[in-house]
């Protein structure tokens, strides 16, 4: 089973449905017991990081979630604002992240002048930057879709494994042992989203 943390904001259902189009046993849930038993993670979402982290806190999830990620080492995978979580904090607000990763979250900062709008929205190319299980790197014009204010500032450059380019790259795609992330959205990006869903789903349980 995977289950699909529910902090009640966000794209839930649209992660759900294309995760079940793929044969998928999954469910959106807020249940410390059902996320215990599950063998796979999605942390997904859209909206301020602050808020996320306090739904969290509020659901009392950060530390069965740290259990089964750091301990248990079950495959987790972040997007969009799921991945921003797993950094130790975002410029957005003042909370902790869950520190999974050796990286800060940071909004656009844009050099020489340039002046380019935000959010960042829109389909994107994305350059794989390394082997990865959940990005094809032999596939040519990989293009996803974004929407964002905020992306990493990675501090271990080996835990990116794609970019994209808005105004100057930033990383796309993370993999880090059993965690792993997007910063676009797969469930928005048609044939290649599906892919990265199919590759994650293809993941060792063990």
């Amino acid at each position: 089973m995977i289950a699909i943390v529910d902090l009640g904001m966000g794209n839930i259902g649209s992660v759900t449905n294309m995760l079940r189009r793929l044969g998928a046993n999954a469910i959106a849930t807020n249940d410390p017991g059902e996320i215990s038993r599950s063998a796979k993670l999605i942390l997904a979402g859209i909206g301020a990081f602050d808020m996320a982290m306090g739904r969290l806190d509020d659901l009392g999830l950060v530390p069965i979630l740290n259990r089964r990620v750091l301990e248990d080492r079950i495959p987790v995978l972040g997007v969009c604002l799921g991945l921003q979580l797993m950094t130790k904090a975002s410029e957005e607000g003042q909370r902790p992240g869950l520190s999974w990763l050796n990286a800060q979250t940071c909004g656009f900062a844009f050099p020489n002048g340039l002046e380019l709008p935000t959010p960042h929205m829109g389909w994107e190319v994305i350059k794989p930057t390394r082997a990865s299980p959940l990005i094809d790197s032999t596939e040519k014009e990989q293009r996803f879709y974004f929407s964002h204010r905020y992306h990493l500032r990675c501090h271990d450059a080996g835990d990116v494994a794609a970019t994209a380019t808005y105004g100057y790259e930033f990383p796309a795609a993370i993999h880090r042992g059993n965690i792993l992330g997007t910063q676009f959205h797969p469930e928005k990006s048609h044939i290649f989203g599906m892919e990265v869903y199919r590759r994650f789903l293809a993941l060792s349980d063990s």
